[in-house]
């Protein structure tokens, strides 16, 4: 599965429809909507215009699976960010790591995460698929990259020595998280 922002899709220095990168993979595809964009608003002026690659990609390809992440889902991901954390932040969307991680939590009953919170083989490279190294990053200049994180960071069920060596999380998938039961009786 590949998560890719609407930039890819629409920066032509990344070759969306002919590249092997975003074949015989799912796609999801997601656009940095404001926060309280109408959906069709958000269809006739998105950030970056993802529709146009997406239909070329669709006919180039049409049995690949290949999705559009509706904004308010990558809104709802910034709102349980903000709920976790003490300071207010920036209302930027989250990357498309952490957007990665919480699709896969789920679908997975445990997901293995490495590097998305740097061991001690910290790297400033940005994206494994391009040589490209900025320390914002890693720390965050335009995503709650921080706040995503630390939220990573108190969910991880794995080992402190991996995450320290390796930068290693092990995360519940939804399907295994119990929420404590509670008593509406005494409303």
């Amino acid at each position: 599965m590949r998560i890719i922002n609407s930039q890819i899709l629409t920066n032509p220095n990344h070759h969306f429809v002919d590249s092997s990168l975003y074949k015989d993979v799912v796609l999801v595809a997601w656009d940095p909507a404001p926060y309280s964009a109408n959906l069709n608003v958000w269809y006739k002026k998105p950030d970056y215009n993802l529709f146009t690659p997406y239909v070329q990609h669709r006919r180039k390809n049409p049995t690949q699976p290949f999705y559009i992440l509706h904004p308010k889902f990558i809104w709802q991901l910034w709102d349980i960010i903000q709920e976790n954390t003490k300071e207010k932040i920036q209302p930027n969307p989250p990357s498309s790591g952490f957007i990665g991680i919480l699709i896969m939590m789920s679908m997975c009953n445990e997901v293995h995460v490495y590097e998305y919170i740097p061991s001690v083989r910290q790297t400033d490279l940005c994206h494994y698929h391009e040589l490209y190294y900025d320390a914002a990053c890693t720390l965050g200049a335009y995503h709650p990259l921080l706040y995503e994180k630390l939220l990573v960071q108190r969910m991880n069920k794995g080992l402190q020595d991996d995450l320290y060596r390796k930068g290693k999380v092990i995360l519940p998938g939804f399907k295994a998280v119990k929420c404590p039961k509670r008593n509406f009786s005494h409303l």
